[in-house]
C-alpha cells in the first residue's frame, strides 16, 4: 500500500474559496479530496492532449510535409472550422 505524502500549499483566495465551496456543498468530503481529484483530472486531460497530438496532429503534419500541395488555403480552413463549430453548437442546443 502506498503511503501519502503530506504537502502544505498556499492557494490564491479565489481557488481557496472554490475548494471550500466544494467541501461545504458536500460534493467532496475534504479539501484533500478536492485537490486530489483536481490533480487526477489534470493528469487525464494532459494525457488526452498528448494522445491527440501524437495520434492526430503529428501524423497530419507529416502528411502535409510529404505533400505540401494538399494544404487547404487559410480562408477555406477557417470557413470549415467555423462551419464545424456552428454545427456542434446547434446540435448541442437541440439536445438540451
Amino acid at each position: 500500500m502506498k503511503s501519502n505524502h503530506a504537502l502544505t500549499i498556499t492557494l490564491p483566495p479565489d481557488l481557496a474559496e472554490m475548494v471550500d465551496l466544494k467541501v461545504r456543498s458536500g460534493e467532496y468530503a475534504s479539501e484533500e479530496e478536492v485537490i486530489t481529484e483536481s490533480l487526477r483530472s489534470l493528469a487525464a486531460e494532459s494525457a488526452g492532449l498528448e494522445d491527440w497530438i501524437n495520434e492526430q496532429v503529428l501524423p497530419t503534419v507529416d502528411r502535409l510535409a510529404a505533400n505540401p500541395s494538399s494544404a487547404v488555403p487559410d480562408g477555406e480552413a477557417w470557413g470549415q472550422i467555423k462551419a464545424h463549430m456552428d454545427q456542434r453548437r446547434s446540435s448541442s442546443h437541440s439536445t438540451k
